[in-house]
């Protein structure tokens, strides 16, 4: 079985470095320094994550309990 807080971790993690990556792309195209970009990049992750933690957390539990009730059949 699996636990969620593990999966609902690994997903607004995901989401979160997805960002941060995203985040770092944009900025190579423009002329920033190197401690602007890891600034940024660090920025966007940690507020990626507390912005996700909280949404993301409830939605994995609440879905992962509709499925056990329904592989119960209640």
């Amino acid at each position: 079985m699996r636990r969620p807080g593990l999966v609902s971790a690994f997903i607004y993690t995901s989401v979160a470095l997805a960002s941060a990556g995203a985040f770092l792309g944009v900025t190579l195209a423009g002329d920033y320094t190197w401690v602007a970009r890891g600034g940024g990049t660090a920025w966007v992750f940690g507020l990626s994550m507390i912005v996700l933690m909280p949404i993301v957390t409830p939605l994995v539990s609440a879905r992962m309990k509709a499925g056990m009730v329904s592989e119960q059949g209640g």
